[in-house]
């Protein structure tokens, strides 16, 4: 159990690989860790595409903002919200017919709950591939950028109306022992609440951010030449920039897809 903790705690994200594939017998129980994951009602409502074409990978890394790390990645895992297996095993095994035939029950198509639950599989089966990373001693990274330039990447990975991404891992042994800091964390004070949601405001948002700013500030990274806080760093670098806007312009257009006719 401390064991299992201890690699909870330390683990980061790691971005520089060595230049070797992952060798087969981790692969094979990293893909088992993977398939262990909770999944609503035993339903696996994802799929993982292997990126492993060097060109696609280029192409990849292009399309979520041009990070070289991806393309020179040893293992590359795409995880896919799936409605679509479901949707192909309803009605080629005669489950929709049946279901209007003997039940009177209509069909219907997909909606945002479902989705929901594709993408809390999808995720869920994700974080379960880096604990299992970490503990043969395999880097990842989660790379958010997988859901801007949506069409593109639907077109590269020749996507299906009922499969979206959910997440990106990339994965490979880390190249070097690297920083042993670890990146801060607020406080468990700050995150759990109970029974009902607590909102908090800038008394509390400082205290819960403040080593991560302290931290920032430290290495002269906040903005107005470093007398900013760490919500005018974020506020100026994540929140009001352009890729940012193309997330949020990408994901409609993936909603929208999914919800159509």
């Amino acid at each position: 159990m401390q064991e299992t903790l201890e690699l909870l705690n330390n683990r980061r994200s790691i971005r520089a690989f060595q230049e070797r594939p992952i060798e087969e017998e981790h692969l094979s129980l990293l893909k088992q860790a993977t398939l262990r994951a909770p999944t609503a009602g035993n339903m696996a409502l994802y799929s993982v595409v292997e990126v492993s074409d060097s060109e696609k990978k280029k192409i990849l890394a292009g399309i979520c903002d041009n990070q070289e790390m991806i393309s020179k990645a040893p293992l590359v895992w795409v995880f896919l919200a799936d409605m679509q297996k479901w949707v192909n095993y309803f009605h080629e095994s005669g489950a929709v017919e049946r279901g209007k035939e003997q039940m009177n029950v209509s069909y219907r198509k997909p909606g945002l709950g479902d989705l929901h639950l594709c993408m809390q599989d999808a995720i869920i089966a994700a974080q379960n591939a880096v604990v299992a990373a970490e503990a043969l001693n395999i880097g990842s990274c989660y790379i958010g950028d997988v859901i801007e330039q949506f069409e593109k990447l639907r077109d590269l990975l020749e996507l299906k109306q009922y499969t979206i991404p959910a997440c990106m891992l990339i994965f490979g042994y880390p190249k070097g022992k690297g920083p042993t800091k670890l990146t801060p964390r607020c406080p468990a004070s700050s995150i759990f609440m109970e029974n009902r949601y607590e909102e908090p405001h800038i008394e509390e948002l400082a205290h819960a951010y403040q080593e991560h700013e302290q931290q920032r500030r430290a290495t002269h990274s906040l903005p107005y030449e470093n007398k900013g806080t760490l919500a005018d760093y974020y506020y100026l670098r994540k929140h009001t920039s352009a890729f940012m806007e193309e997330m949020n312009r990408s994901v409609s257009v993936m909603f929208d897809w999914w919800c159509g006719d």
